[in-house]
């Protein structure tokens, strides 16, 4: 997708610039009222259907939960129901690894140890929740000074929300060559084994600039990764990494580690090349960064921008109050109507939760929403979309009951 001029607004949130485009969509860097800045990625619509739109308001609010780790960018809130959907995650200064890797070539093996120990700790913390990433590549990890961070975290709601993204050739092309063979194979529900092969991909291209399996087109590199006969090609991969990678690129899913034993087998080489996880850790970011390098330096919006912010909040409370004044009682004193709540006939049933391993189900209502009684007109009332979104939200009861995932 080309770059093109960047909207003024996306939600809230007011626009400076692009920072990236590519299947899914494109993200900006934006601001909030307050002036803190943000990544903002808008979907492309042709991406979408009422069901992703509905996953991803459900796997939002459970995303808002993860706690216990720095290693994955915040989600800070979304629209999934706008014409074109968009989420805010937090802004992660830094350079993505494939630039680091195309620029200063494949890192060091105590490096790629440090990577996939502190990468392993921060998937452990998503999967806590329930959920999966579903898209890990090296693109979607910056290296800044904290580190290795994982982005683009919210966006498996829409990739994994359909058995037809493997025909959408823009958006495979990019991921495919990280894809286990599960989600190649169209399993939408995959499990947390899934991001495991990610993060395995992850660090190959770390070790050696390169992804287990290649090719001319998407379909012929989908076609090698479901082929179980197939092996991933680790050329160039030190030794001393070869049995961790191996197994995290097994082609079933039972058959790969989990993220706990990455971090412990990744941990015991550090200290078998004689360094410390700390060390290691330290040592990674100063490879990686530059104080010179501006994609480090966190974003502070020139004159220009400035001005444009002090107005949006002028703007936002323009539209507020035109909306309180729009669903403000009539002249003659009669109450206002409420209009009916708006609906979507294609806004799918609730998804009934798998359940664990040996587990049961966590238990959903069946039981409607109670409407018969009216609710006055307030002042200041939400858009459609927030509206609709707080209903999705109730249908589906979201809440730790939902954290779930087919493990």
């Amino acid at each position: 997708m080309s770059s093109r001029t960047p909207p003024p607004r996306i939600g809230p949130y007011l626009v400076e610039r692009q920072l990236g485009s590519g299947g899914m969509g494109e993200v900006y860097l934006a601001y909030s009222v307050a002036g803190e800045p943000l990544a903002v990625k808008v979907i492309r619509p042709d991406r979408t259907d009422p069901h992703s739109r509905a996953r991803f308001e459900r796997e939002a609010a459970i995303a808002r939960t993860i706690s216990g780790t720095g290693r994955v960018a915040r989600f800070i809130d979304g629209d999934p129901f706008a014409e074109q959907p968009w989420l805010a995650m937090d802004y992660v200064p830094g350079r993505p690894l494939s630039d680091v890797v195309q620029g200063q070539g494949p890192l060091a093996t105590s490096l790629v140890a440090s990577l996939g120990a502190l990468l392993a700790e921060g998937l452990a913390a998503v999967h806590a929740v329930g959920l999966v990433h579903r898209d890990l590549k090296a693109q979607n990890v910056i290296l800044g000074d904290f580190g290795p961070v994982i982005i683009d975290f919210g966006l498996g709601a829409f990739l994994g929300a359909s058995k037809g993204s493997l025909t959408q050739a823009g958006t495979v092309i990019g991921t495919v060559r990280c894809m286990p063979p599960e989600q190649a194979l169209g399993d939408v529900d995959v499990t947390y084994a899934a991001d495991v092969y990610g993060l395995g991909t992850v660090l190959l291209y770390a070790a050696t600039g390169h992804y287990p399996y290649d090719g001319v087109r998407w379909e012929a590199v989908a076609a090698q990764v479901v082929n179980s006969e197939v092996g991933p090609d680790l050329s160039g991969l030190p030794s001393e990494l070869a049995p961790i990678l191996g197994s995290m690129l097994a082609h079933k899913a039972d058959d790969r580690p989990s993220l706990d034993e990455v971090t412990r087998q990744c941990a015991d080489l550090m200290r078998l090349l004689g360094t410390s996880p700390a060390r290691a850790r330290r040592a990674l970011i100063q490879e990686t960064t530059s104080k010179d390098d501006p994609t480090m330096v966190f974003p502070q919006p020139d004159a220009p921008m400035l001005d444009r912010l002090d107005s949006l909040e002028r703007v936002l409370r323009e539209e507020e109050l035109s909306e309180s004044n729009a669903s403000a009682p009539p002249a003659n004193g009669q109450p206002g109507m409420e209009p009916a709540p708006e609906t979507d006939a294609d806004t799918p049933l609730p998804l009934v939760p798998k359940p664990e391993r040996g587990g049961q189900a966590a238990p959903v209502s069946e039981k409607p929403a109670d409407t018969s009684k009216a609710q006055p007109a307030k002042p200041g009332r939400p858009p459609a979309s927030r509206r609709v979104a707080e209903e999705l939200r109730t249908r589906y009861a979201t809440g730790p009951e939902l954290a779930w995932s087919k493990r």
